[in-house]
């Protein structure tokens, strides 16, 4: 690709000479998102300028259990490997002592995050899970979820953190009373990954819309909810852009979405997408400064084990957390991905001149909007603290 002319320069920095005061345009959004080494050093200092308005010296992140309850998806994404059909090796779905039994030994590493990932209603297309359901005494996959998001609400120090996917206004109240946030990336808001051989063929839970209409039901009922983009699934930079800006509005109209996640896609053998290319480093830090400036006081995260070993430049680029991170069970999405040590991870934020802080899994300034849902979470939230922001990672716990 050419170098940038001198008049290409000067409008770019131009473009960018109050960062933070106000959000960048589209059209700059996407200019700064085409690829150009010659700009990129400019674009994550303004970048990291626009955090330190809103988000200075502190970079937070939240320990977890990672807890797959079931595996088993009705949707096909030509990208995923944590998916399975009932009769392939690996399929299972966690009993409630299993769930307990990670939840006690998360409590014993410091752990105050529960994270449920769980296929999409899989008991709408197999009948075995159907019956595994109706053995554990429960109607649908929702309703277990939400038993098993209150057992460890009542009977642990942790708070869940469910990520079910498409769910109705009624089943996001209902998960409300039990779990202070919950989760469901947008991924993208093009249609055209919809199409045959695209990355969501035969996925019809991540038609966008669909997606949307969650988001918002979340924020008309004040439920504080994580979302967030995917990149290099077949979306054109435009199309990466609004995604970043549909989010950006429905936080502007609801005021709901306390974290967004810039998340690369990394291919895996055996899936649709095996030979597709992965996003570069230039490209991820790129995508991550343009959320910031999109968003320039919201929170953004990216997950560093999909950036191993070169995560620590995503703090280069803007953001103000590392997301979940697990000193006992794995990335189950991205199994071939491993944590960061917490010690690593204490020790390459430091190095960047940051504090890194321990959160609970709903952000501090969401903590009252998520324990009006419930007494049951009004009370285990004051007991964690009313949601401060936790101490510095103890020694020896990681």
């Amino acid at each position: 690709m050419p170098a940038p002319s001198q008049q290409t320069l000067d409008v770019a920095a131009s473009e960018l000479q109050n960062p933070g005061a106000q959000p960048i345009s589209r059209e700059t959004a996407c200019r700064w998102l085409r690829p150009s080494d010659t700009l990129l050093p400019r674009l994550l200092e303004v970048a990291q300028s626009a955090r330190a308005r809103f988000k200075p010296r502190i970079i937070t992140y939240s320990r977890k259990v990672f807890l797959p309850l079931t595996n088993l998806c009705r949707d096909y994404c030509g990208y995923c490997t944590f998916r399975r059909d009932p009769n392939q090796p690996g399929a299972h779905t966690m009993s409630p002592d299993e769930v307990m039994e990670v939840v006690r030994a998360g409590e014993r590493m410091g752990c105050t995050e529960a994270l449920f990932s769980l296929g999409d209603k899989p008991e709408l297309v197999f009948p075995g899970m159907r019956e595994t359901l109706r053995r554990l005494g429960y109607k649908s996959t929702l309703h277990y979820l939400e038993a098993m998001c209150e057992k460890v609400l009542r009977e642990s120090s942790l708070l869940p953190h469910p990520n079910p996917g498409l769910m109705s206004a009624e089943w996001l109240q209902r998960l409300a009373r039990v779990s202070p946030s919950m989760g469901l990336m947008l991924e993208t808001t093009s249609t055209r990954l919809l199409a045959k051989n695209a990355a969501h063929d035969n996925a019809p839970d991540k038609e966008p819309a669909k997606r949307l209409r969650v988001i918002e039901d979340a924020g008309r009922h004040q439920i504080p909810f994580t979302t967030g983009i995917l990149i290099g699934i077949g979306e054109t930079l435009e199309e990466r852009v609004d995604t970043l800006l549909a989010i950006r509005e429905m936080h502007h109209r609801y005021g709901h979405i306390q974290e967004v996640i810039v998340q690369n896609f990394r291919a895996k053998p055996a899936t649709l997408m095996a030979a597709s290319p992965e996003p570069d480093r230039a490209d991820m830090l790129r995508t991550v400064a343009v959320a910031r400036l999109l968003m320039p006081s919201m929170n953004i995260q990216a997950p560093p084990n999909l950036s191993d070993p070169h995560y620590a430049d995503l703090l280069d680029a803007g953001i103000n957390d590392w997301g979940g991170i697990s000193p006992l069970t794995p990335d189950f999405i991205n199994p071939e991905k491993p944590w960061p040590h917490l010690d690593d991870l204490q020790h390459r934020t430091e190095a960047k001149g940051f504090q890194l802080r321990q959160r609970l899994p709903v952000y501090p300034e969401f903590a009252a909007q998520a324990a009006a849902h419930s007494d049951l979470l009004k009370q285990r939230i004051a007991q964690l603290g009313g949601g401060q922001t936790l101490a510095a990672i103890p020694k020896g716990t990681a």
